[in-house]
């Protein structure tokens, strides 16, 4: 099902009504006069001091569901429920036929036309029924190189548009009832083998330039490329999916890819990315990733579960990241950050232009068949700034001294965490007293050898 509307605020109409019937209520009230004006005055002190109390508190706890106290908040998605579409079409509708043998591009290209026209009267709804509905790899169109990138990811001309592509949206939905989007790449990954292409494979799913995008309760299967991808988006919001990328023979098919975006979610997620990364920012963040949560998440047999990658030249920022309640099984390493990720489209890049890493927080970390948990490779040149972990245990499968591996880090590790933290971070009990001091940020105990 996919659905897509314009938007309409809504004032807090039910606080008014409140406050007119307390209004009302006050208005209608006779007090009892002379020896109880005393007592009066007291009562209608604490029924303002409780209103004020009862206010309070509720606002208190709606604003710590965004963020935190208003003073200290950092923004995040605000999880809107998708609102119900006024028109509602059927994918049959449009002459399109589920039985696995049926070519339906032109059923859908037909399909997102109608939808679009009532983009301006409340949105409508498209509909996929139960079935087997095959599209036409020969109408991958193509687009230009990534904004971010300057370039082809593999090679310099355009590149390939994606399965479900969309740019400049607003509030998008598309769910189901955990129904699959298979990309079929076999042909694709088959090409890029044989170097018979010659412009970069698309993702499976590609959002570009939009806000209030929703993406849940669905299956992202066997993508040719990233499989999915928003690129400069706000209030991105996806949960509740499974992504399995090939196992083998499929290079660069990782599970999400946040590019120059802000305000998202990531929730209730599993991820199969055998040959890369479950959940990857950057190296394509000159436009700056922020305010991105990634909570409940499970990661397996995969080469790497959540990466943040830069480098010199890239410019832009990663800050205030958090990820909580991950667990790894089966993955060669947990926890990547990297800055020495040089694959610049060509030799006329700044070198000044450093990217800022920092407000990063781990908590809740589990998981068991991890050959490396923990690898931050700063540099002098971009350090890495206030990273935290919290309640980290993670079942090792090399038992090496250095599985916890830091370069050029700053920041702390609160309570008890397992494998033992680098030296680089600060140590602090579970009530937040400083343990121990780290001796220098600046250690490094990177090794690549396992």
């Amino acid at each position: 099902m996919l659905e897509t509307s314009t938007p309409t605020s809504s004032s807090s109409s039910w606080w008014r009504r409140w406050w007119a019937i307390v209004i009302n209520y006050h208005h209608h009230r006779r007090w009892i006069p002379i020896f109880t004006n005393f007592l009066s005055t007291h009562k209608t002190f604490l029924v303002a001091l409780w209103l004020a109390f009862f206010f309070t508190v509720f606002y208190w706890q709606w604003d710590i569901a965004t963020g935190g106290l208003l003073p200290f908040r950092r923004t995040f998605p605000s999880r809107l429920f998708p609102k119900l579409r006024p028109v509602v079409f059927n994918l049959t509708d449009f002459g399109a036929v589920g039985d696995g043998v049926h070519v339906n591009t032109a059923a859908f290209e037909q399909a997102i036309r109608a939808i679009s026209r009532l983009r301006k009267r409340g949105g409508s709804q498209l509909n996929v029924p139960p079935g087997y509905w095959l599209t036409d790899e020969k109408y991958w169109h193509l687009m230009p190189p990534l904004p971010s990138y300057g370039y082809g990811r593999e090679h310099p001309r355009p590149r390939y548009g994606s399965l479900i592509h969309g740019q400049n949206l607003k509030d998008v939905v598309i769910t189901g009832y955990n129904g699959t989007i298979n990309g079929q790449p076999q042909t694709w990954w088959k090409k890029y083998r044989q170097k018979l292409l010659n412009h970069t494979r698309g993702p499976l799913v590609q959002i570009m330039w939009s806000r209030d995008i929703l993406i849940s309760n669905i299956t992202l299967q066997d993508s040719p490329f990233w499989t999915l991808h928003p690129y400069d988006c706000k209030n991105v919001v996806i949960r509740n999916l499974t992504i399995l990328a090939p196992i083998f023979e499929a290079p660069n098919t990782d599970g999400i890819d946040p590019d120059s975006c802000e305000d998202m979610a990531f929730s209730d997620l599993v991820i199969r990315s055998m040959v890369s990364a479950g959940i990857s920012i950057g190296s394509e963040m000159s436009g700056g990733v922020s305010n991105v949560i990634v909570e409940n998440v499970l990661v397996w047999n995969s080469r790497r579960a959540v990466r943040i990658k830069t480098a010199p030249g890239r410019g832009g920022h990663v800050r205030n990241i958090i990820y909580r309640n991950l667990t790894f099984d089966n993955v060669r390493v947990g926890i990547v950050i990297k800055t020495d990720y040089n694959e610049h489209p060509d030799a006329g890049f700044d070198p000044k232009a450093v990217p800022i890493l920092e407000d990063i927080s781990y908590s809740s970390i589990h998981g068991e068949g991890v050959r490396v948990p923990v690898r931050i490779q700063g540099s002098e040149e971009i350090p890495v700034r206030n990273v935290s972990f919290r309640d980290m245990s993670v079942g090792i499968t090399y038992k090496k001294k250095h599985i916890f591996q830091c370069a050029f880090v700053e920041g702390r590790v609160t309570g008890t965490v397992f494998p033992a933290p680098c030296e680089n971070l600060d140590l602090y009990d579970e009530q937040g007293h400083l343990v121990k001091k780290s001796i220098s940020h600046n250690i490094s105990d990177i090794d690549y050898d396992f």
